[in-house]
């Protein structure tokens, strides 16, 4: 079995009563208005062509499978101000 690395980075502009909040596990997540969060993570997207539409799986067993070979995440968020 070989290990496969996958770094997400991403950048986006939020409204500016967005959050960050920590959860129980010292992990951070956003924090929305009306008491919402939201976390970003990996989900696994499938097509038949490469070169076609990708989507999500309707089998929670594949989706499954796929989330079982994952053995840690790490996703860091931070404001920066200009």
């Amino acid at each position: 079995m070989k290990k496969l690395h996958i770094t997400i980075k991403l950048e986006m502009s939020v409204p500016d009563d967005w959050e960050l909040s920590q959860t129980s596990e010292g992990n951070h997540v956003l924090k929305l208005p009306d008491q919402q969060f939201m976390d970003i993570a990996i989900e696994p997207l499938f097509a038949s062509n490469p070169e076609e539409t990708w989507s999500s799986t309707e089998s929670e067993d594949v989706l499954n499978d796929i989330l079982d070979m994952v053995e840690s995440e790490e996703i860091s968020y931070a404001f920066i101000t200009h």
